[in-house]
């Protein structure tokens, strides 16, 4: 059932990234969503879709104290990792995807700063060898690129394969996150 259009069902914000700028989105229950490329009517009209109600500014008056409060945390976060300071991330998250996405996204979130490890590797470590493709779709669909590296996940021959990251880049914009990511990180591919 949709929420009152009253009251909101996230609240973003803006978090300058070397490319540019990413929008980062939290619920009540913590960040929803963490988007590397798109204009902001864009990323708010969608998550808005996605979660069936209001997305607002973290400015506005109706959003509570405490989800600017994880907005700020996050973004703090996140600019610490840009920065190198920072490792891993300790924000709540409101993962709200299918039950094998969720399965591919702890396998991905256990990897640890500066660890890759290929699309069938990571199938394997979770149970499901040969599910390579299907990973590689989970790591696309990842709604909080970043706080769960999806970035670490590679091609087996150590080359970048795919990355999601946004819905509103190209696949060249998106590789070149991807690459800068990784070398945040000190973890080099082959192109």
């Amino acid at each position: 059932m949709p929420a009152p259009l009253d009251r909101p069902v996230a609240a973003f914000t803006k978090c300058p990234a070397p490319w540019g700028v990413l929008h980062v989105a939290t619920t009540g229950n913590g960040i929803v969503a963490v988007d590397l490329g798109a204009e902001t009517p864009q990323f708010v009209d969608g998550l808005a879709r996605r979660l069936h109600g209001l997305v607002l500014p973290a400015e506005d008056g109706a959003v509570p104290t405490d989800w600017r409060a994880t907005l700020s945390e996050a973004t703090r976060q996140i600019g610490e990792f840009f920065a190198g300071t920072r490792r891993s991330f300790d924000v709540p998250i409101d993962l709200r995807v299918s039950d094998w996405d969720r399965l591919v996204l702890a396998g991905a979130a256990r990897l640890q700063f500066g660890e890759t490890a290929g699309y069938g590797e990571l199938a394997g470590r979770i149970g499901r060898p040969g599910a390579a493709q299907a990973v590689g779709g989970a790591m696309g669909r990842n709604p909080v690129p970043i706080l769960i590296p999806c970035h670490r996940v590679i091609g087996a021959n150590r080359t970048l394969g795919g990355y999601g990251g946004s819905n509103y880049t190209d696949r060249q914009a998106s590789l070149a996150i991807k690459r800068l990511l990784l070398a945040i990180e000190g973890t080099t591919t082959r192109d």
